[in-house]
């Protein structure tokens, strides 16, 4: 099995990036990454400057993958995502939106928290359940350079947590080879990134990536085990949900056989969302599998 180190810490999903190495379909690796805090916060008296470079959510990569071509699609399997110095740091000096609420006297915030057992242990009485996941990930489009700020059509800073292990996400490729990037491991993240900053951990991600001939997707996508789910991002949020869910109909449609219009009543009732960084509005609409064969 190959193994991928960090390597130059990479902020942009950029085409004329040089492959960190070439795989074939199928071929399973394990790729090292940095914290989303480019490793300067290590205890609680540790600060970030944030203004400058190094930004935030540095990537390994790319990765090229052999035959992948334009309107092909990588299928990334996330198996085991390890720390790799048992512990996660983050912060809230940067409050934001919420300032209209909460004021501007935001306290820097730097929080270190050990991980062992399954845990996370945030303090001597809240520990959270270590469920790691993937914050930044994706392909390198054939026009710009997006950075690992934002998330798009090429995947990016999806932050979601389905994003995990045991599932497997669907990214379009746009240039040959699709040169993959990953990066922004975190221990453990609620639902919408409050303070744009998760759990944040350096780590190792085990990966199988396939590669799908011919299938031409204008978004990320994602299957569990027990759903299906369709990633959009963009403001305002109200318009993601509705373009994810009109993306998960369709698929719903060419795949499991359904009428759009059919599947539009149905996820009216039992579809669900999953919401990335609320600041950029990035959403995942799902359905459960049990609920496909209805069609």
């Amino acid at each position: 099995m190959k193994k991928l180190t960090i390597g130059p810490l990479q902020y942009e999903f950029n085409r004329h990036h040089e492959p960190r190495c070439r795989i074939e379909s199928g071929e399973t690796l394990v790729v090292a990454s940095e914290d989303a805090l480019t490793g300067q916060i290590k205890t609680n008296n540790d600060r970030r400057d944030k203004s400058k470079m190094p930004y935030s959510n540095p990537m390994t990569g790319p990765i090229y993958v052999e035959g992948a071509e334009p309107g092909d699609a990588l299928a990334v399997t996330i198996h085991e995502i390890r720390s790799t110095d048992g512990q996660c740091a983050t912060r809230t000096a940067d409050p934001k939106q919420l300032c209209e609420w909460l004021g501007t006297d935001c306290p820097h915030g730097t929080h270190v928290s050990q991980i062992r057992d399954g845990l996370v242990y945030w303090s001597d009485t809240v520990t959270i359940p270590y469920k790691p996941m993937v914050g930044c990930l994706g392909t390198a489009p054939d026009w710009g350079c997006p950075t690992t700020g934002p998330a798009g059509p090429h995947g990016g800073n999806l932050d979601i947590v389905e994003v995990c292990p045991g599932n497997t996400i669907y990214f379009p490729v746009f240039v040959k080879g699709g040169l993959f990037y990953l990066g922004d491991l975190h221990a453990a993240m609620g639902h919408g990134e409050l303070s744009a900053t998760g759990l944040e951990m350096a780590g190792e991600t085990t990966i199988t990536v396939r590669l799908v001939k011919g299938l031409k997707l204008s978004w990320p996508r994602i299957e569990t085990p027990d759903e299906i789910m369709t990633i959009v991002s963009g403001n305002p949020m109200e318009r993601s949900i509705a373009h994810a869910y009109a993306l998960l109909a369709l698929w719903m449609e060419s795949d499991y056989g359904w009428s759009r219009w059919r599947a539009y009543d149905l996820l009216t009732h039992v579809g669900q969302i999953s919401v990335g960084y609320y600041g950029i509005g990035t959403v995942g609409a799902k359905i459960r599998r049990e609920y496909l064969s209805g069609g």
